[in-house]
């Protein structure tokens, strides 16, 4: 094929790109730009079809930054959606250019003298990513137009009609990841970039699990009696790709270390990854995430909450909780003998950057003191330029396991099943050198303090794990969305322990100061200390001049129940009123 037409190709994709809410309505129809000698031959339908990547994938920064969202992390503020007046006017308005992009290359793919396992294989692909775009419109929107085939200007009863119940997209989303399922070739990519059936099998299990616990928590759907089916098909999903034996948890036998290597690696490390956005120094394809977790000005200052933290386990697969006097323990002693994921997950005792200097938790990062480091290179130059290296994770077999787990558990199958809790949990405690011993009893602190509804001690311990492991993998948001507990982003943003005003404290345990809680900066303040300023409005301590940190003291967060769907846009209902509005926006 001219080399030029090919060129010209891409550049209709990337232009489709940068395209808005329907507005393919103000240009030539997409086929009549695109020469008829166009998908003659295998090596088209590859080009096309790499453009998808170009424009679903987020960037690593967007994918670790997603969790800003979720109730277990500190920032800066809130976002206008849990702590402001966010109406239908701030809602922007939807995008469908990438699914016509993909309808269009379905119209056109299908041409006899290309192979048919290759026509097929192509097809699966552009439909995983049909199924991704929709799976992603109904988490925010609920109903949505379905539509499987390119519009023009003249289909005018498409374009402008109302939304197709969720029930029904979902429906064709699950065909869609089928037929990719069933066609994509099964070859496992070392690269960690490209979509394969094990891809697939993997994003199917984790949209099927959100659909299944969304329909059964959600009753005000009226669909539970339909859940069981998208467990089931979680569930098997997952176990297929367990029983291919193509992936395992990257295990070194070092468990202070094996965890973080996921995640600052240069190279996916392809034995777990499943799926990533590859970034490479050689290449010059950089991210910036080292340096927005690792700066006052650039970043949010984001931490973890004390809450959550405390729901990591003793190395012994004791409760943390459990110990008397738990919530008053200074840093260096809470961070003493807990599952290895914590301290290298937070900056923690003994952490140094790779110029070999203490780096405790830096409160000029973070306002909780649990600094986040699992995405953080260690290098200090990294810290004021955009010039991060690690690939990102956006699927891995940790996950796939969860799924398998938490899929179970819904479904009554794990309790008692020793064998698919060493499979799976306890798996993934082991590999982080956590005891994997199966629950004796219900924690009590995590019914309190998150999940008074559940009563199941292995779905507990499931929903422990899962946010244990996938945190700030961008998840967590979707997890309480489907959970139906969003009423958790209204939790205190609470940090560690603070025995006094005043007081030197220690946070890697070198026996060196280095943070001190006042009610203003000291004029002639001490080399290695960081003031924290207790101002009483945004940051206060529980106890007047001793406690937790409270951070955002100010804020009033709310989340009623119609903020588990956005508003659909006043821009799009201006355009197409048969939409309608979700419930309560």
């Amino acid at each position: 094929m001219n080399s030029k037409i090919k060129i010209s190709i891409l550049g209709l994709a990337a232009i489709a790109m940068t395209s808005c809410s329907k507005d393919f309505l103000d240009r030539e129809p997409f086929d009549k730009l695109v020469p008829n000698t166009y998908f003659t031959t295998e090596a088209d339908l590859q080009l096309y079809s790499n453009s998808f990547y170009q424009q679903f994938i987020p960037s690593g920064l967007a994918i670790v930054q997603a969790d800003e969202m979720g109730e277990y992390t500190s920032k800066n503020n809130s976002p206008k959606f849990i702590a402001g007046n966010f109406s239908a006017v701030d809602q922007g308005s939807w995008s469908w250019t990438k699914l016509r992009n993909i309808n269009y290359f379905l119209s056109k793919y299908n041409n006899p003298s290309i192979p048919e396992e290759a026509r097929n294989h192509y097809a699966g692909v552009a439909r995983f990513y049909r199924a991704m775009f929709y799976f992603d419109m109904v988490k925010e929107f609920g109903d949505v137009p379905w539509y499987s085939k390119p519009l023009s200007t003249d289909d005018k009863e498409l374009l402008y009609k109302g939304r197709d119940p969720r029930h029904a997209v979902m429906d064709s989303v699950l065909a869609d990841l089928n037929f990719a399922v069933a066609n994509i070739r099964d070859k496992k990519d070392n690269t960690s970039s490209m979509i394969t059936k094990w891809v697939a099998l993997g994003m199917k299990s984790r949209i099927c699990l959100f659909e299944g616990t969304y329909r059964k928590y959600h009753t005000e759907l009226k669909l539970a009696s339909t859940a069981d089916k998208w467990l089931t098909e979680a569930m098997n999903s997952a176990k297929e790709v367990v029983d291919s034996k193509q992936y395992s948890l990257h295990n070194t036998g070092n468990p202070n270390q094996d965890y973080r290597t996921i995640f600052t690696s240069e190279n996916p490390v392809s034995t777990e990854i499943m799926w990533a956005n590859v970034y490479n120094n050689a290449l010059k394809r950089w991210h910036e995430i080292t340096w927005k977790f690792n700066s006052a000005t650039f970043g949010a200052r984001w931490g973890l909450n004390k809450q959550f933290v405390n729901t990591y386990l003793n190395t012994d697969g004791s409760r943390f909780t459990d110990k008397a006097g738990y919530d008053e323990l200074l840093f260096v002693e809470e961070m003493k003998g807990r599952d290895p994921r914590l301290a290298q997950t937070v900056r923690g005792l003994g952490y140094k950057r790779s110029d070999g200097s203490a780096a405790p938790a830096n409160f000029g990062y973070t306002f909780t003191g649990y600094h986040i480091m699992k995405f953080s290179l260690d290098d200090k130059r990294l810290d004021g330029v955009t010039e991060g290296y690690n690939s990102i994770t956006m699927l891995r077999f940790g996950e796939v396991l969860l799924n398998y787990a938490e899929a179970a558990a819904e479904l009554g199958k794990l309790s008692g099943d020793a064998g698919l809790w060493d499979q799976t949990i306890g798996a993934l405690r082991k590999r982080a050198g956590v005891d994997p011993k199966q629950p004796v009893d219900l924690d009590k602190y995590l019914q309190q303090i998150y999940f008074p509804e559940i009563s199941d001690k292995y779905l507990m311990e499931v929903r422990r794990e899962r946010g244990i492991e996938l945190v700030y993998e961008g998840l967590r948001y979707d997890d309480l969305m489907r959970w139906k507990k969003g009423q958790l982003l209204e939790m205190p943003w609470k940090g560690i322990y603070v025995p006094g005003m005043d007081q030197e404290m220690d946070l890697d345990g070198n026996g060196t100061a280095d943070v001190s809680f006042v009610t203003k900066t000291p004029s002639s303040p001490k080399q290695g200390v960081s003031y924290f300023v207790v101002d009483g409005k945004a940051a206060k301590l529980t106890e007047g001049t001793k406690g937790h940190i409270i951070w955002r003291a100010d804020e009033n967060r709310k989340f009623e129940d119609r903020k588990y769907l956005r508003p659909i846009s006043n821009a799009d209902l201006v355009v197409n009123p048969d939409l309608g509005q979700n419930p309560g926006w």
